[in-house]
């Protein structure tokens, strides 16, 4: 027979310590609520072990290597040797301390909050369960709930595949060397940093793309500008390609493709997408849909009485930066008293605006966007111009020399004269981007735009270029 555990009647639970989650912990803890935050993994969630943070690391290294060999036409003879040691140890002792999240959790503790280590479930309006090494513990949050339950990587329903031991980044980013091949399945941000990145390690790799382009959310130039890059360094690119089978015979891996090719390398990456397991998380407990990928918030991030939910699984783009915006927010609406009565109209000041949200690819050439796409306007049914300029023209770029591809494109809402998207991809693309998120969240006009002086010879006075070829167009 067993007993039933306890209640534990706490102010806030919050399952799931990712960025948003983490953030939101340390801010209601401070505030002076009673905060339990749920972790079955590590606290700080995917962007600290596993993504943002090692992988930029990996990327860092990789582009150093490849301005070496680009020395050659600037500054002399460079002979470059890559050792995959340097990168592995950086990744293991300077980004993860060897995957221990223990400063992440004396950082809440000492905040005030307390961290339970288990996978908790909603069973209830304000009422969550936590499975724990040592059994089950019971919670009451009185002032509600904060869901940050990220995302697990996406494996692909592929005859074979999950019998094999392929990689997904976890995998890639615990490597201890670089693979002599290897085969990406998914065109994505993920899939293209870490296929450029091995490939400059000296990794035979090749690209398989389930739809027409790389990088598919981002402007078609962008895609191509990043596959011609990557045809020139050598690694290969297959778009519109169905995988039917996977296999592995213990050396290698065997992709099979719908028109019969085989593909065979030493590792296989898994880098198809990311998923939620909304059944496991109980959410239906209070009246969330649980069949879907994503849950519905308003813009304080609110999804049912009592309950706020940040990060990925809100759908409203999967970045660091913006479960850390929608953290702050969701945290000042419980501390605010906001939704925990019904859902009432009392509670923080600050809305989620989501029309400039940013992201950068880090591949060489980095390719970052804002706001819309000109497809995506255009099915918005604004009245869209577009302006776009060759990075390599400018100045800068002149200077720059090997390594200078790149553009910068804008998305003009007409009727309004303001800008709705850019595109800025080159070196520094993601630096370049900045005053572009500006100018669409401030909905600054493109006539005041044309007026600013853009420091000379910058990357960033490409986008004066840019705004030239908007008025023409």
């Amino acid at each position: 027979m067993t007993t039933e555990q306890p209640v534990e009647t706490v102010d806030v639970v919050v399952i799931g310590t990712g960025p948003g989650g983490e953030d939101a912990t340390g801010r209601l803890a401070r505030a002076g609520l009673d905060v339990v935050a749920v972790e079955a993994r590590l606290v700080g969630g995917e962007c600290p072990y596993f993504g943002c943070i090692p992988t930029k690391m990996m990327v860092r290294a990789s582009d150093a290597l490849a301005e070496a060999r680009r020395a050659g036409r600037l500054a002399g003879r460079v002979d470059v040797a890559p050792d995959w040691a340097p990168v592995a140890a950086r990744v293991r002792d300077e980004a993860t301390a060897d995957w221990d999240d223990t400063a992440a959790v004396e950082r809440l503790e000492k905040a005030g909050a307390h961290v339970v280590r288990g996978r908790g479930r909603l069973v209830g309006p304000g009422e969550v369960v936590v499975a724990t090494a040592d059994g089950e513990r019971r919670f009451r949050a009185t002032r509600g709930v904060l869901l940050n339950p990220g995302t697990e990587p996406a494996v692909p329903p592929v005859d074979g595949l999950a019998d094999t031991p392929y990689w997904t980044n976890r995998d890639a980013v615990r490597a201890t060397e670089a693979p002599a091949s290897l085969t990406v399945l998914g065109g994505g941000a993920i899939g293209c940093e870490l296929a450029q990145v091995f490939a400059r390690f000296g990794t035979a790799v090749e690209v398989v793309e389930a739809g027409p382009r790389l990088l598919a959310p981002d402007e078609p130039e962008a895609s191509a500008l990043l596959a011609d890059r990557f045809a020139a360094e050598g690694i290969g690119v297959r778009t519109d390609a169905k995988v039917t089978s996977v296999s592995h015979d213990g050396g290698g891996f065997t992709l099979t493709l719908a028109d019969g090719t085989q593909l065979v390398s030493e590792r296989l990456l898994v880098a198809a997408g990311r998923r939620t397991d909304l059944k496991a998380l109980g959410v239906a407990a209070v009246g969330i849909d649980d069949t879907g990928r994503t849950i519905a918030v308003d813009d304080r991030l609110r999804a049912a009485d009592g309950v706020w939910v940040v990060g990925d699984v809100t759908g409203k783009g999967a970045f660091t930066h913006v479960s850390m915006y929608q953290a702050r927010i969701a945290a000042a609406d419980i501390l605010a008293g906001g939704g925990a009565d019904g859902g009432g109209e009392d509670g923080g000041e600050e809305h989620a605006d989501y029309r400039a949200v940013p992201h950068v690819t880090f591949t060489d050439p980095e390719i970052g966007g804002v706001g819309l796409t000109e497809a995506a306007a255009r099915d918005a049914g604004l009245t869209v111009r577009t302006g776009l300029t060759d990075l390599a023209a400018s100045s800068r770029g002149f200077v720059h020399g090997p390594g200078n591809e790149g553009l910068i494109k804008l998305v003009e809402d007409a009727d309004a004269g303001v800008l709705v998207g850019a595109t800025a991809a080159g070196p520094a693309g993601g630096e370049i981007l900045a005053v572009l998120t500006l100018a669409v969240q401030a909905r600054v006009p493109v006539s005041e735009l044309r007026h600013l002086i853009y420091a000379y010879p910058t990357f960033h006075r490409a986008i004066e270029s840019a705004l030239a070829d908007l008025q023409e167009s």
